[in-house]
C-alpha cells in the first residue's frame, strides 16, 4: 500500500476529526503486539496494524512510547486478578499524539499529547467493582502498538516538561504512589514516611513524598541502590542486608516513635516489619505484588501489638491522575528511567524487565 492509498483510507469512513498531514506522513508498516496469556514470552507476538477509525466517543493516538509494570508480567503469567483477554494489546502505560477523534470528543484535540487512565471508566469518587473490570492492556487494547484507541473519558494530558519516554511511565506506578500518599488525606510537611522497596512504585512514592516536604526513609536491598537513592535526596536509606531487623532501625531513626505513613511496595513478605515500623495510629498502604505466603506471625493478627490502619489500593482515578500531573509540573518531577527499547525489541524489553532487576522504568520507544 502506497502513501496515497493509506491517506485515502485513513481520511475515509465515518465523520471524524482528522489531521490530513498526519495521515499522509504516518508510516504504513504499523504493528501491534498481542498477548496470548500463560505462554510466557512466546505468547507475545507482533502483527500488522491497520490505522483505527475512532467511534463517536473515542480518540486515536499515534503512540510515541509505552512502559512496563509488574502487572504486565502477571497478565502474561495468568496470575493477575483480572485475566487478560486472549489477543489483547498489552501495556496500560503509554503516551501518544492524537491523530483522529470522534464527533462527540471534547477532552482532546488533534495534535494533543495524551495518555489514558489505568481504569477505562473510573473518573472520580469511590472505586467500585464496575470500574476495576475494565482496564487497558488487560481486556481493552493497550499501548504496545503503533496506534491506540482510547475512550475519551479516560484521556489524560501529560505534563509538558516530560519527554515521551518519561510521560509513558505515569499511568500505573505513578498514580498508585500518588494515591497512597494523598488519600484519605495528603502527607504533611515534616511527616516521616517509610517507603519499602525500590521498584517503580517506590521511586514515584519517594519523589511525591519529597515534593510534599515529608521526611523520607527507604528500605532497599543493596548498597548500590542505596547510593542511587541518596542521590535522589532520600533522607535515610536502610540496606536490609545490613539491618535484617530494619523495623528497629526505623524506630531508632524516629526517636522510637515510628513513622506516620508507610508505602510498602514489596508486598506480603515485608508486611510484619512494615507494621512494626509504624507509629501509633500510622497508616500503611500495601501495594506490592511480590510472590510468597502471608507471613502472619503468632496468633495470625496482622497488626501485632501496633495500632495502625492497613489498606490495599488499586491505582487511582482519572481525577487523581490529573492532580498528580499538576503536582509533577509544579515541582518539575521527572520519572526515573532504567532503559529504553525499540518497538521491535518489545519481547526483549519484557525479558529485561523480568530478569534484570531494573532501577526505574523500562520503556518501549516507538519509531
Amino acid at each position: 500500500m502506497n502513501n496515497d492509498t493509506f491517506a485515502q483510507r485513513y481520511l475515509a469512513g465515518p465523520a471524524v476529526h482528522r489531521d490530513r498531514r498526519t495521515a499522509e506522513r504516518c508510516a504504513v508498516n504499523a504493528v501491534s503486539y498481542h498477548l496470548d496469556p500463560r505462554r510466557g514470552l512466546d505468547g507475545l507476538n507482533a502483527k500488522p496494524q491497520a490505522v483505527p477509525v475512532p467511534g463517536p466517543d473515542q480518540v486515536v493516538v499515534r503512540v510515541r512510547a509505552a512502559s512496563l509494570n509488574r502487572r504486565d508480567l502477571m497478565l502474561m503469567d495468568g496470575t493477575y486478578p483480572l485475566p487478560a483477554s486472549p489477543g489483547v494489546v498489552p501495556l496500560s502505560d503509554g503516551v501518544g499524539e492524537v491523530i483522529a477523534m470522534g464527533d462527540n470528543v471534547t477532552r482532546a484535540s488533534v495534535g494533543d499529547r495524551v495518555t489514558a487512565s489505568y481504569f477505562v471508566r473510573w473518573i472520580d469518587g469511590p472505586q467500585r467493582f464496575a470500574h476495576v473490570v475494565e482496564q487497558y492492556g488487560a481486556n481493552h487494547d493497550g499501548m504496545l502498538a503503533t496506534y491506540a484507541v482510547l475512550e475519551q473519558d479516560s484521556v489524560v494530558h501529560v505534563p509538558a516538561h516530560l519527554s515521551d519516554a518519561e510521560a509513558a511511565t505515569l499511568t500505573c506506578a505513578g498514580v498508585v504512589a500518588w494515591a497512597a500518599l494523598t488519600t484519605p488525606e495528603p502527607v504533611r510537611t515534616g511527616q516521616p514516611v517509610l517507603v519499602v522497596g525500590t521498584g517503580p512504585v517506590a521511586l514515584f512514592a519517594i519523589q511525591h513524598a519529597r515534593a510534599f516536604g515529608a521526611g523520607v526513609i527507604v528500605v532497599t536491598s543493596t548498597p548500590a541502590k542505596a547510593e542511587r537513592l541518596r542521590a535522589m535526596g532520600v533522607d535515610e536509606v536502610i540496606v536490609s542486608a545490613e539491618y535484617p531487623d530494619w523495623d528497629q532501625r526505623v524506630r531508632s531513626l524516629t526517636g522510637g516513635d515510628g513513622v506516620d505513613r508507610i508505602v510498602d511496595a514489596v508486598g506480603m513478605p515485608t508486611l510484619p516489619k512494615s507494621v512494626r515500623s509504624g507509629a501509633y495510629n500510622a497508616e500503611l498502604t500495601l501495594i506490592g505484588a511480590s510472590p510468597g505466603p502471608a507471613p502472619i506471625e503468632g496468633d495470625g493478627n496482622p497488626f501485632g501489638g501496633g495500632y495502625l490502619s492497613i489498606r490495599r489500593i488499586a491505582v487511582g482515578s482519572r481525577t487523581q491522575f490529573e492532580a498528580m500531573n499538576e503536582a509533577m509540573s509544579k515541582h518539575g518531577i521527572r520519572p526515573v528511567l532504567d532503559r529504553i527499547f525499540s518497538l521491535e525489541q518489545a519481547v526483549e524489553a519484557y525479558r529485561y524487565y523480568r530478569d534484570a532487576n531494573p532501577f526505574g522504568k523500562v520503556v518501549v520507544g516507538m519509531p
